[in-house]
């Protein structure tokens, strides 16, 4: 039989155990929701969003498929900070992708 002492630490070193694993969790959870990973040598979307709407958009940066990832991947920050993973194939998407593209023609001539 425990100690009260040793009952203590003991549940002590669980309830410390339990809020670690919480704030892991935690933290996890945040850069699910369409947000980019990190930058290595994978896919950096693990989700995608169709769309989001031009005015809430500050930039986007578009990542060809390559030997770090099998497709292609658009990032798009938002005005906020936020960055959120668009589905490339997604229509309003491609509109992006396209607008962003012939201006950036307009600029080279």
């Amino acid at each position: 039989e425990l100690r009260p002492m040793a009952r203590a630490a003991n549940a002590a070193a669980r309830l410390l155990g339990a809020a670690m694993l919480l704030l892991l969790l935690v933290a996890a959870g945040r850069r699910a929701a369409g947000a980019p990973v990190v930058n290595e040598l994978r896919c950096q979307c693990l989700q995608t969003v169709q769309g989001i709407h031009l005015k809430n958009m500050q930039s986007v940066k578009v990542t060809p498929p390559g030997p770090h990832c099998g497709q292609a991947e658009v990032i798009a920050t938002l005005k906020t900070g936020q960055e959120v993973c668009l589905n490339p194939a997604a229509p309003m998407v491609k509109k992006i992708i396209d607008k962003m593209l012939n201006q950036s023609r307009s600029l080279l001539m």
